[in-house]
């Protein structure tokens, strides 16, 4: 963990290093200048001017160095503190980039919110108290204790015999703490969780009026985050009062012992002044206040510990998903092969989400892909462009294995607009230019008028300069829709896969982007997921899904007349045409396909019991 966290350091080294020694050099001064007081006092004592002046130039110019230190030292800790996390942060996120999915599936999206905010600012705090404090307390400790040796001689043996005490204490503390803080950041995620899913959801809450369960819910999980929280904190707290105990118990049986050996050196050869002991109880305040802030930089360690231990498994996740040593880099094109092909999420699953897939399509093919909810359309195609890989068989595009190519040439060439339309942030050309970042205005305009979107951006006041809000708010779900394919087109892929992506369009528009599509890239092999019949009625195939495997394949006609599962969607989105003389036309033929369907089951059947 210490090792994976220390590569974050980089360029930041050097002020990690200054900082230290600064820390060192401003101790040290601060730990000389009680003795040099000592000569200041013993000056004055006996009335010797030079002296008196020369001790106390050299006061001014040690507690001048001192503050000078201190100043570096805090700089330096800053700045090492603060690039620490940025490259804590930079390393997390980009390695989030390489995650296939499958890694992101591992970890939900608010817990990644919560290990690189409040997890990465623990870990923050914790290395700026390590350079800085953890540096000056040992520091302080061991100079403080020679000079108090020096000064008070076996006197400064109470000091040392306190620590013991409280080195255990600190310990029993962690022992205790630490599980604590292990059970604590599952729930901050569970709150990110909370937040994120009512802010995301906010449309649909305020329509259910579901603003009081939602606030009862965060109620709870903010309330148990607060009970296990303080119960951590509480068992912390133990440390200032063990500390101050500790503080006070060691300085009245020095101001006890000390006066009492004042009294009886009197009027011996080698007396013990006042002074002398009233700069042991200095040094003796310091080795104390040391280690009270070393116990706060120990609490500080505790609690980041979980946190470090978080990041680390974000920082060592490695991608499931890998180049090969000699990848493809030119995809020649859009072919698409499913040889024998079987897939599940996780490897350990009981069963497979889609199982001996066998397809074949040619490139510039346009396939209309249907099904029901959990079907596994999506499954299917999202092995296309290899954001997961097969369990079992083998996915090609252009006639190669997609292993065999490098990731980016591969998505670059096959376009995919998601079930979850994602714009962001920003103005409409800047949101397009996610598919090509060199391409033209006039390229921009070409695309949106290929998408359907060219009309509605030119009511905009400004048109392609409109800007996007978050999530895309200020735009409707068809007009969403519209602007993401033109963002995929602008990619000119080979192979474009729409992913029920034009569910909140109208038919006329849905029927004038296939158009576009037939008209204006004809080579490019595209693939539609629908619910609407009408969206792929006019596809080249049309593939039946159910159950994770192909019901059927065929044109519209076709699979009207041969495939129950077609031919009944078809029906009830067509029942209500208005057309008496069409529905009962639709409904026999349906009907009939129902029958041919259930009488080759049946013969089937028939057969495997013969042969049985």
């Amino acid at each position: 963990m210490l090792k994976t966290l220390a590569k974050c350091i980089r360029e930041y080294t050097l002020a990690s290093i200054l900082s230290p020694i600064f820390v060192t050099i401003e101790v040290v001064l601060e730990c000389l200048i009680p003795f040099v007081i000592t000569w200041l006092l013993g000056a004055i004592r006996e009335s010797d001017m030079g002296q008196v002046w020369m001790y106390g130039g050299i006061l001014v110019a040690m507690a001048v160095v001192s503050l000078v230190t201190g100043a570096l030292a805090g700089a330096f800790c800053s700045r090492a503190s603060a690039g620490f996390a940025k490259n804590v942060r930079k390393d997390m996120f980009y390695n989030i980039q390489t995650f296939s999915f499958e890694n992101i599936d591992k970890f939900s999206t608010p817990s990644l919110v919560t290990r690189m905010t409040t997890d990465v600012w623990n870990v923050q705090m914790a290395y700026m108290m390590i350079v800085r404090i953890a540096v000056r307390c040992p520091v302080m400790i061991v100079f403080s204790a020679v000079m108090a040796f020096v000064m008070g001689g076996n006197l400064a043996w109470i000091f040392l015999a306190v620590i013991p005490v409280l080195v255990i204490a600190l310990l029993l503390i962690m022992w205790k703490a630490l599980p604590m803080f292990q059970k604590l950041f599952p729930k901050y995620d569970l709150m990110n969780e909370s937040v994120q899913e009512n802010i995301n959801a906010i449309r649909v809450v305020k329509s259910y009026v579901r603003e009081d369960y939602e606030k009862e819910k965060f109620g709870k999980t903010s309330t148990g985050l607060c009970k296990e929280f303080t119960r951590a904190e509480r068992l912390l707290a133990w440390n200032n009062p063990i500390m101050q105990f500790c503080f006070y118990g060691v300085l009245s049986a020095v101001l006890f012992i000390g006066s009492y050996f004042i009294i009886q050196s009197a009027g011996s050869a080698d007396p013990i002044h006042t002074e002398q002991v009233s700069q042991l109880i200095v040094y003796g305040m310091q080795i104390l206040a040391s280690l009270m802030m070393f116990s706060m930089v120990f609490a500080m360690i505790v609690m980041s510990l979980e946190s470090a231990r978080r990041i680390c498994e974000i920082l060592n996740e490695k991608s499931t998903l890998h180049n090969p040593k000699d990848p493809v880099y030119t995809v020649e094109n859009g072919s698409i092969d499913f040889e024998n092909v079987s897939f599940k999420y996780a490897s350990n699953a009981e069963k497979n989400v889609l199982e001996n897939i066998d397809l074949h399509i040619a490139s510039g093919e346009t396939i209309g892909i249907i099904g029901g909810t959990g079907s596994s359309k999506t499954s299917l195609v999202n092995l296309i462009s290899r954001l997961y890989d097969v369990t079992e068989g083998c996915v090609k595009v252009g006639g190669r294995d997609v292993k065999e190519y490098d990731l980016e040439a591969l998505r670059n060439q096959v376009a995919v607009v998601l079930q979850k339309n994602v714009l962001f942030s920003g103005t409409i050309k800047e949101n397009l230019r996610w598919g090509n970042k060199e391409a033209t205005d006039e390229q921009l305009v070409e695309a949106c008028k290929l998408a359907q979107a060219d009309d509605f951006i030119q009511s905009f006041p400004d048109k392609y300069d409109t800007y996007i809000e978050q999530g895309g708010t200020n735009v409707s779900g068809g007009q969403k829709q519209r602007l993401c394919i033109a963002r995929a087109l602008l990619k000119e892929p080979k192979i474009l896969i729409l992913d029920d992506s034009t569910s909140a369009v109208d038919t006329h528009t849905d029927a004038l982007i296939r158009k576009g599509f037939r008209e204006y890239i004809p080579t490019t092999t595209k693939i539609i997921i629908a619910q609407r019949i009408s969206s792929v009625e006019d596809a080249d195939r049309i593939i039946v899904m159910d159950g994770g495997k192909i019901n059927g394949i065929g044109t519209h006609e076709e699979l009207l007349k041969t495939n129950a599962i077609y031919a009944e969607v078809y029906y009830s989105q067509v029942k209500g045409s208005g057309d008496k003389e069409k529905d009962a036309a639709n409904e026999a033929a349906f009907r009939q396909s129902l029958s041919a369907t259930l009488a080759a089951k049946e013969e089937n059947n028939g057969e495997g019991g013969e042969q049985a």
